[in-house]
């Protein structure tokens, strides 16, 4: 997850620190989709808004040797810290906010599940697709999954966007191609389903 400075770094360090991993709406025991479509990119991968996902997890059993994880909390990071052991040396950890978030490097794939929709102010999301055209390198993947137009309004208290694989390609089309699009039906902790967009955008 993200956010700015006004309050909603608060917010989720609050959540990560009183809250089980399993007891939020984005909970997933096997990250299916997001495996699938970042196996499509090969090479160095950031994991934008990580949270405490067992994302990393996977792809460190997968062979990936170049991984970085981004969130806002480091409540969050701390849990995936923890639970890695002494896998996490190998894993670079950075607590930052993703808008106007500029490393020193490039990387073959962007993986985002849920911060994107986070992002209601169009500035923002701007923000976001221009830290997303500069940090991504040439030929490599935004692997992006936000709530579809029928997807929940409000997630953790917070309002969101709703996409749809179009006007993702729209809002990315500066420098990135549509090349794949697909639909998730989540199913919560508590049995909720909320359904998600997945887009495959690639750079060129």
């Amino acid at each position: 997850m993200t956010a700015s400075d006004d309050g909603r770094q608060a917010h989720w360090e609050d959540v990560y620190s009183s809250k089980g991993v399993d007891e939020v709406s984005w909970f997933q025991r096997d990250p299916e989709v997001s495996l699938r479509l970042v196996a499509g990119a090969p090479g160095s991968v950031v994991d934008v808004g990580a949270g405490a996902s067992v994302l990393v997890d996977r792809l460190l059993e997968a062979g990936r040797t170049d991984v970085t994880l981004l969130d806002l909390s480091p409540a969050a990071l701390t849990v995936t810290r923890e639970r890695l052991g002494p896998a996490a040396d190998g894993v670079t950890f950075v607590a930052a906010d993703v808008v106007g978030w500029d490393p020193d490097r490039t990387f073959d794939c962007w993986h985002d599940r849920a911060v994107f929709h986070f992002l209601t102010d169009p500035a923002r999301q701007a923000a976001y697709v221009a830290t997303a055209g500069r940090l991504v390198a040439p030929r490599g993947a935004v692997v992006l999954g936000t709530f579809a137009a029928d997807g929940p309004t409000q997630c953790s208290g917070l309002p969101t966007a709703r996409h749809e694989p179009a006007d993702l390609a729209t809002l990315f089309a500066h420098d990135f191609d549509l090349e794949h699009a697909e639909r998730e039906t989540h199913r919560t902790p508590w049995g909720a389903e909320q359904h998600f967009t997945w887009v495959v955008l690639r750079r060129r």
